[in-house]
């Protein structure tokens, strides 16, 4: 019985594997494969699982969506897009809802059905939208500006729809609002005090659990702490996906948040790919050819309906018809929160399987729709317009350039910050990542753009703009690393240079066919540094010094193998410490000759205020409150004169 069971999962993934391949050459998203093969393996096909034997491990995906939705989710972006967002996504939401709401009113359904019928047609498919729009380089235009403001609306409409939904689940009882009330209270009062404990406790425990340098506890950690967070609300009677939600925000501000990201990603794409199969399983065939001119309708319905209330909205404040029809066709879909509305509804009995179905099937086929509406959203604006199709590509501008000439170091270490101190005098954009989570916050500190993150993932990588760089750095040496993070890089971008710090020679040919473009022993080219200036000072010209130098490093230091062994010493490193000044600091006020810098015996390498730099200032420079000072010093004699700097 167990090796029947075993076989049947796998069927349904190798089912799972062959449509989602199919479909991709189609352009179609990986969604509708999910869902084929919960068609094709649930009850309306083969029936080797049925939607309960599915449900508790499909709500995992839609916790852990949650988790990677609030890690997204940006209170400084939101409030810079505020009019955008509140304005025209909660008008988009609010008048779709309540249209739709009133519509299936006047189809006898009760007012709780009506409610997540309403929400289920409002929301759109971020995932679908912003791939589509990234794909097109449309994100930076102004109908790509608008539809990602409204997705950021509906994205946070989800939350009081998963408190709201366990609420309406009265066991056929009448709608009585006043409980309702009171449970909403309830749960924004639950929300703020989690967020409010959150928001102190969270954050330390990643930096103990990143100071342990574990890639599997950082991972375990991450899944404990999204399901348990989604554990404690069900248990206030919320939804375990709202808790989630709460986590991901209270982390998304971090400096995890990349690594967070791509470390469940792996485990949210599994088990909503399992949720969306569970979808599937709602499907009946039989229901669906029956009510299929209903369907067609309702899908109509809404793919009109929901271009026209955009366009509408749009045209009220002024924008272009074109801007305004591209808008609407490209948040015309049903999105993927629809479905876990839906599911949600179905398993607190709040909506009939007959409906269930009807509106599954309406959003499957909105979201086959969509990839065609949003591809050819901006000629059908242009020529609603009466204009003719775009032909001519737009000229990027310079802060996209200016990305191409990124420069992407590995490690933040004594090396990659040399590099960075460098590129900094010579004006290069350069980004990095490193594993140390006290250098990352330092160096933040600092105003460097320093993020925490394995290079050796993907998806790291890829945030980081791996395949905009026009050169990436490794300035570790562990093997292993090494071996991952090369390959990643030459895939992601290969037309970058790949250069690579190692201690010696070991292996310089293996990581040359690896990917990197070129190796750079440290401890050969101390060594040829030290005869440049030895063979200088002798009179040898600069020009042949420089053509053996090359001559060398192009054979691989052939000259530089086999010394007698000694004893080798070592040499303490100085600190470089950012102190940031607060108003009630006691150097502010001072000019940088009252600081006492002899008897606290340490360097100020650097003053940064407003965001700008300013090496080695005069000794009249008057200190202000929110200046940030670059100490450089032994450690304990950086620590006093922080606490001088900060206290007196």
């Amino acid at each position: 019985m167990e090796h029947s069971f075993l076989i049947q999962i796998l069927l349904m993934l190798v089912i799972a594997i062959v449509s989602i391949a199919l479909l991709r050459r189609l352009g179609l998203p990986a969604i509708l494969a999910y869902l084929l093969t919960g068609v094709v393996s649930g009850p309306s096909g083969f029936h080797w699982f049925s939607q309960q034997q599915m449900q508790s491990v499909a709500e995992l995906g839609v916790v852990l969506l949650m988790f990677t939705l609030g890690l997204e989710f940006s209170v400084p972006r939101l409030w810079a897009m505020r009019r955008t967002v509140f304005g025209l996504g909660f008008a988009q939401v609010a008048i779709t809802t309540l249209l739709s709401m009133a519509i299936a009113w006047l189809c006898s359904r009760t007012l709780a059905e009506a409610l997540i019928i309403g929400s289920a047609v409002a929301l759109s498919s971020t995932a679908i939208v912003l791939k589509l729009l990234n794909e097109q380089s449309w994100l930076r235009r102004r109908h790509g500006e608008l539809s990602v403001s409204v997705l950021l609306f509906q994205d946070l409409a989800v939350v009081p729809l998963l408190i709201l939904l366990p609420l309406l689940a009265a066991d056929g009882e009448p709608l009585d609002f006043i409980p309702i009330l009171l449970a909403l209270v309830k749960g924004i009062l639950a929300f703020i005090v989690l967020m409010a404990f959150g928001k102190w406790a969270l954050p330390r425990v990643f930096d103990e659990v990143a100071r342990s340098r574990s890639n599997e506890l950082f991972v375990l950690s991450t899944l404990v702490v999204a399901l348990l967070t989604g554990v404690l609300t069900q248990w206030l009677g919320l939804s375990m996906a709202l808790g989630a939600f709460m986590a991901g925000m209270l982390l998304g501000e971090s400096q995890y948040r990349r690594q967070l990201e791509a470390d469940i990603r792996p485990f949210r794409d599994l088990l909503m790919g399992l949720f969306f199969i569970s979808i599937g399983m709602l499907l009946d065939f039989a229901l669906v050819l029956h009510y299929w001119w209903q369907i067609l309708l309702i899908l109509s319905a809404v793919i009109l309906g929901k271009t026209a209330i955009v366009y509408g909205l749009l045209r009220l404040i002024g924008e272009p018809v074109r801007i305004a029809l591209s808008t609407g066709m490209t948040l015309a879909q049903v999105g993927e929160f629809s479905f876990v509305a839906l599911a949600l509804a179905v398993n607190y009995q709040l909506l009939d399987k007959e409906v269930s179905t009807i509106f599954v099937m309406v959003a499957v086929l909105s979201m086959s729709l969509a990839p065609w509406l949003v591809r050819h959203s901006v000629n059908i604006g242009r020529w609603a317009q009466g204009l003719g199709p775009r032909v001519v590509m737009e000229k990027p501008d310079d802060a996209m350039q200016d990305v191409k000439e990124l420069v992407l170091i590995l490690g933040y270490g004594r090396v990659g910050q040399t590099i960075a101190r460098f590129l900094k005098t010579e004006a290069v954009p350069y980004r990095v990542l490193d594993l140390d989570p006290t250098r990352v916050s330092e160096a933040r500190r600092g105003g460097e753009p320093v993020y925490f993150g394995d290079a050796c993932k993907r998806s790291i990588l890829k945030q980081s703009g791996v395949r905009q760089a026009k050169m990436v750095v490794v300035t570790f040496y562990d093997s292993r690393s090494l071996e991952e993070v090369l390959p990643l890089c030459k895939t992601l971008a290969p037309e970058a240079k790949i250069l690579v710090r190692t201690r010696d020679s070991v292996g310089l040919e293996e990581l040359e066919k690896a990917g990197a473009s070129q190796v750079i022993p440290e401890s050969l080219e101390g060594s040829l540094m030290l005869v440049s200036q030895v063979l200088y000072q002798c009179g040898v010209p600069l020009a042949r010094i420089l053509k053996r130098l090359e001559f060398e490093r192009r054979n691989h230091y052939q000259y530089l193998h086999g010394f007698f062994s000694g004893t080798e010493t070592d040499f303490t490193l100085e600190l470089l410490h950012a102190v940031a000044l607060p108003r009630e600091a006691n150097a502010v006020g001072k000019s940088l000759a009252d600081i006492p810098w002899e008897k606290l015996k340490v360097e100020l390498r650097a003053v940064r205020r407003g965001g700008a730099e300013v090496d080695h200032p005069d000794a009249s420079w008057l200190i202000q409150a929110g200046d940030i000072l670059l100490l450089v010093g032994k450690p304990r004699r950086v620590e006093k004169a922080e606490e001088y700097l900060l206290q007196g």
